[in-house]
């Protein structure tokens, strides 16, 4: 486990924030046909009602590039002053180059911007926020754009009820920056699990199990999840986790404001909220409209939340992230 306090001399924080999601908006009936299931029962099992998917033209950088401008845009940040451009991200453009190189360039950052790519599936988001902030810090400030975005249905198996009906594509951002001391990034907390990585995976197309005729016709590229095994970790780890990560941050339950977790699955995400028992927090959910978004699910929410204007100055955020590894990744800001 990986734990970390925020207490260098630059305090960093989020100074904006953007998103972007797919025009393409696929309802219950289209995505549950193929799959066998029907819109009442991917609601019961599910709480999701719609997802956007992109167009066969857009990848997984337009959409973190489109989410970047609007970021730096509300950030008032020139893209020539940044540091890093990070992308959390678990299906790239392609295995290599970085799909951040593409967004750097997209966005006007200049070549002498690091641009790399962070792969904690839907934890990623706030593992490259944790990294980031310190990297910032430690050099005595400067920006860095952060991005969490995932295009899912190019990776789903259109007949596997289990996924095809959970996943959406898009990409949030946010502009990491100096902010006034006291607040910014508090604390973060980044764990992984390597013995449970199984639960969630795509078994073939990297250097274990190369594509092939045999891989491509038993559909092994496909993105593969254990739904129970998934649920059971959540619960029994996640809740305990997130109480001792405060405990040790020296916040109490009830000064947490605003909970953005990620949004794995509607009734997950509401069994997940009463697990915390956190009193007062107001709970920020996009889960049913868009859909489990990945590494976007958190930003794409936080954008939300800051956009509607319940995110006021002084507020405390919890960010609670966890995913394929099986990685989890909490963050705490004071706004």
């Amino acid at each position: 486990m990986e734990d970390t306090k925020v207490r260098e001399s630059v305090p960093i924080g989020v100074i904006g924030t953007g998103s972007r999601l797919p025009e393409r908006q696929v309802g219950n009936t289209e995505v549950g046909a193929p799959a066998g299931v029907d819109d009442a029962w991917i609601v019961r099992k599910t709480g999701i009602r719609h997802r956007r998917w992109a167009d066969p033209g857009e990848a997984t950088s337009d959409l973190a590039a489109d989410a970047g401008r609007a970021a730096l845009e509300r950030a008032g940040i020139s893209p020539a002053d940044l540091s890093f451009v990070v992308v959390a991200t678990s299906t790239p453009d392609s295995p290599q180059p970085p799909t951040a190189t593409a967004v750097a360039e997209m966005v006007g950052a200049t070549p002498d911007t690091a641009a790399f790519d962070l792969n904690a599936v839907c934890s990623g988001f706030v593992f490259a926020l944790s990294v980031v902030q310190r990297a910032l810090s430690a050099s005595g400030g400067g920006y860095a754009l952060v991005i969490g975005a995932d295009v899912y249905s190019r990776i789903l198996d259109p007949a596997d009820r289990r996924t095809v009906v959970l996943f959406g594509d898009g990409a949030g951002a946010a502009v990491l920056g100096p902010v006034p001391r006291g607040r910014g990034l508090l604390a973060t907390r980044l764990s992984s699990s390597g013995a449970h990585r199984d639960l969630i995976r795509v078994p073939a197309g990297g250097s274990r199990r190369p594509a092939s005729e045999a891989t491509l016709a038993g559909g092994e590229h496909y993105f593969r999840m254990d739904g129970r095994g998934v649920r059971d970790f959540v619960s029994e780890h996640v809740p305990p986790a997130v109480r001792a990560f405060l405990k040790d941050s020296g916040v109490g339950e009830a000064d947490i404001a605003h909970l953005v977790p990620h949004q794995a699955n509607g009734h997950m995400v509401d069994g997940l909220a009463r697990g915390l028992g956190l009193p007062v927090a107001r709970v920020h959910t996009t889960v049913r409209e868009y859909g489990n978004t990945g590494a976007a699910s958190i930003p794409v929410t936080l954008d939300a939340a800051v956009r509607s204007g319940a995110v006021h100055p002084g507020d405390t955020v919890l960010l609670t992230g966890f995913g394929g590894g099986m990685a989890s990744g909490f963050a705490l800001m004071r706004w």
